[in-house]
């Protein structure tokens, strides 16, 4: 893959390179509606891959924020059109590379040295290059490592870049703008903490030694002295990347041990961590031969608070969606109905969260639950359908949903993906509260 020599780190000329890419998706669309003209029956279908090639060349080449949210966007399924989630989904694990007389140039400047003054050897092309920073394979002293880099002014573009990327979020996903507003800013908080490398890494730290106990899971050793604001160092793990794990078509057991082992990883880091690796994505997991799980990211993790966790987590207790009168004061809590809403809309958006809740919480109903089931996850699409062609929804004066939920959603959805991938079957441990009313 074609490496970058440089990347725009200023105001101005990322919000160039937006504008010229605004440009292209206008022209696509003019080159669209003529063909259109001569030929009625044309779908969209050519519009769309014309316009996440450009979208997708110019933000990988911006990288950051912009990168990082079409990322998020190609996990959610329901919300895009297949040509941007092939597209989108690149930003994971395959991005355009920074050039190595920038990587050295970050070294000398965050650790004083060069990375073959500190290394015995060091890969001069990136292993793996995603949105916010790339890896390199490095060795010292006989052992191996992972050296994450941040692109250059990825931290300091956040705000703006979120700015610039929000026209196409609001297009793309069809999404009521008082919604996007209100999540912005939970984004632009992670994303900034994203890049805070030294908080990477005492969260790694944190939780891998918290995790530790979970059975067929291991995680990195961290290196805080050859570390810095935007560098990471840790140990290389061997294995092969979710993607690689699934094509090589393993057997069913080996598919529901490393589904069980995601599953009481979240589930141990949510119910009695109250934090969680809120990135779910294929590219963040490494497994064995041997079918362990190996994690090797923590840049995004959302801290659970108690005003959120008690009320939203009653909603997966299968006894609660019937209890109408109860319900309402946790919607409310929620934000996903108002006391000012009318009675219409309160009836509307209640029946529609009470769907939601219900299908996400079915595997907790379970005592094991089949996450290779096609047809649960063909529901929960075209909930996501129902939801973004709501008229109620688009055009609400109100946001719908704590903001708290932005972060678990994904997490919840990222990871149902995952195992659904899988085709994993996992017993659905769960707190001991929750247990009470499965079956």
């Amino acid at each position: 893959m074609k490496e970058q020599s440089k990347i725009p780190t200023t105001k101005v000329q990322r919000a160039a390179k937006f504008v010229s890419t605004g440009a292209k998706v206008g022209g696509n669309y003019v080159k669209h509606y003529a063909k259109k003209i001569v030929n009625p029956s044309l779908s969209k279908e050519g519009l769309h891959q014309d316009n996440a090639r450009d979208i997708y060349n110019s933000l990988s080449e911006l990288k950051g924020s912009a990168l990082k949210v079409a990322q998020m966007m190609s996990m959610d399924k329901n919300l895009l059109p297949t040509a941007y989630q092939d597209k989108f989904s690149m930003a994971q694990y395959s991005a355009p590379p920074l050039s190595f007389p920038l990587v050295i140039k970050t070294f000398q400047q965050y650790l004083k040295k060069s990375p073959s003054a500190i290394f015995d050897t060091f890969t001069k092309n990136a292993v793996n290059a995603a949105s916010i920073g790339q890896v390199h394979r490095a060795t010292k002293d006989g052992r191996d490592y992972a050296v994450k880099i941040q692109y250059p002014g990825v931290a300091d573009s956040v705000k703006s870049d979120l700015k610039l990327v929000r026209p196409f979020a609001v297009r793309l996903m069809n999404l009521n703008e008082k919604d996007l507003d209100h999540y912005m800013e939970e984004v632009e908080t992670k994303l900034i903490e994203e890049t805070d490398y030294h908080l990477e890494v005492e969260r790694s730290i944190e939780i891998s030694k918290a995790c530790g106990h979970i059975k067929n899971l291991r995680f990195p050793e961290y290196y805080p002295e050859l570390s810095a604001d935007r560098i990471i160092t840790m140990d290389w793990m061997d294995g092969r990347v979710m993607k690689e794990f699934i094509q090589a078509n393993p057997d069913q057991e080996t598919r529901n041990k490393v589904g069980q082992a995601l599953w009481d990883f979240y589930d141990y880091q949510i119910h009695t961590l109250r934090q969680v690796h809120a990135d779910p994505h294929p590219g963040n997991f490494i497994i064995s031969d041997d079918g362990v799980l190996g994690v090797i990211d923590f840049g995004c993790v959302k801290v659970i608070p108690d005003a959120f966790y008690e009320p939203y987590f009653r909603l997966i207790r299968r006894d609660m969606l019937d209890a109408d009168s109860d319900l309402d004061r946790l919607f409310t809590e929620l934000q996903f109905i108002y006391e000012s809403d009318t009675a219409e809309d309160k009836a509307y958006f209640s029946s529609v969260i009470k769907d939601m809740m219900g299908l996400l919480g079915q595997p907790f109903h379970q005592h094991e639950f089949d996450f290779g089931d096609d047809t649960y996850f063909q529901k929960i699409f075209e909930m996501g359908e129902v939801i973004s062609e709501s008229k109620k929804f688009r055009e609400s004066e109100k946001a719908r949903g704590a903001r708290d939920g932005l972060y678990i959603n994904r997490t919840y959805f990222g990871l149902y993906n995952i195992l659904n991938e899988l085709k994993a079957k996992v017993v659905t441990t769960k707190p001991e509260w929750a247990a009470k009313v499965a079956v």
